[in-house]
């Protein structure tokens, strides 16, 4: 079957050409197109697999509609989970996603930065570290738009999405209060960033709730990017401590740790020792007993992501900034 070309679908549609042509340069709301248009031309692109000429519309239009994606780690699977839904929404909207891993390097997130931008990608979507806030004003300041997600830089004024940690957080503790445990631990990281402070914060604020001293011993920080040897023996020490009889990993990548270190030291998860876990992995469902997790709404977070950053694109004047908080959810298995 022949490509249809940009006349083809503007007869099927029964538009204007230059309507066409607005739709798939992102220029529909500007331009006033109702959704119902949009919609049907947007389908039967879909349907006719029309590809425009990538090069000849980004001299035309000035955007390369490519759209930079810089994570923390691409090979966890929270970040990989989360990038190839927005790179699925994102396609289905005409742009192209490239995504690179700061591995929570400044220096590495200031070179992407700039690879990206010697690339002319039209957006940027990122997850911040401490120490870019500079490099993400320059952005903001020559008109690109940048959407933090999953951690929130406070003196940069442009639009957030994530989930609330702190209550998740709490959640999980207050959870495993309600089943009677006392001696609750907490294994981190020891980056800097909002979302594990959030985490420990909430925490901590469960135990004084309800009337459970907060002691310094039940709390591991692991270094961040440390090799999993020393991580091994810093949880190995934690659960050295017999009293402990429940415990909450931070993140996904510390709690598949912990498994491993808990079957080494054959130490049984049941009523006697509870686990919850932050951020789900396949792991999880498999483990016997299934680990229970805190999920973040990875789809609604890559939707509002791609809707903030198309609406943004769509515009030529600065949108005002929003601040996205999408609950987290605790799931109970066995």
């Amino acid at each position: 079957m022949k490509a249809l070309s940009i006349k083809d679908i503007a007869i099927k549609a029964n538009v204007s050409i230059t309507t066409v042509s607005f739709i798939i340069n992102g220029k529909a709301k500007e331009k006033s197109i109702s959704e119902a248009v949009i919609e049907k031309v947007e389908k039967i692109i879909e349907e006719s697999g029309y590809k425009p000429n990538q090069i000849a519309r980004s001299l035309r239009t000035g955007n390369s509609n490519i759209i930079g994606l810089i994570v923390e780690d691409i090979s966890n699977s929270f970040f990989a989970k989360i990038a190839r839904l927005i790179e699925d929404k994102a396609y289905k909207r005409g742009y192209k996603i490239i995504y690179s891993s700061t591995e929570n390097s400044v220096e590495k997130a200031k070179e992407l930065i700039n690879m990206f931008k010697s690339r002319k990608v039209d957006a940027y979507i990122i997850s911040p570290i401490k120490g870019i806030e500079e490099d993400i004003q320059v952005l903001l300041n020559d008109n690109k738009p940048v959407i933090l997600f999953d951690r929130n830089l406070n003196d940069i004024d442009t639009s957030y999405v994530g989930a609330n940690h702190f209550t998740a957080s709490y959640q999980s503790i207050e959870n495993f209060i309600t089943q009677g445990k006392k001696r609750i631990a907490l294994v981190t990281t020891d980056i800097d960033v909002q979302q594990i402070t959030e985490r420990f914060e909430g925490y901590k604020k469960a135990l004084l709730d309800y009337g459970l001293p907060y002691n310094e011993d039940l709390v591991v920080k692991i270094h961040f990017n440390q090799d999993e040897e020393a991580t091994f023996e810093q949880i190995k020490s934690l659960f050295g401590n017999r009293e402990i009889d429940a415990v909450l990993f931070a993140t996904n990548y510390l709690a598949i740790s912990g498994l491993k270190v808990l079957k080494q030291i054959d130490k049984k998860i049941g009523a006697d020792f509870s686990v919850i876990a932050y951020d789900d992995h396949e792991a999880f469902e498999l483990h016997t007993p299934g680990i229970s997790t805190v999920q973040q709404p990875l789809e609604e977070i890559a939707e509002t992501v791609i809707k903030l950053i198309l609406s943004q694109l769509s515009t030529k004047t600065k949108l005002p900034s929003q601040q996205v908080i999408i609950p987290a959810k605790l799931i109970i298995r066995d």
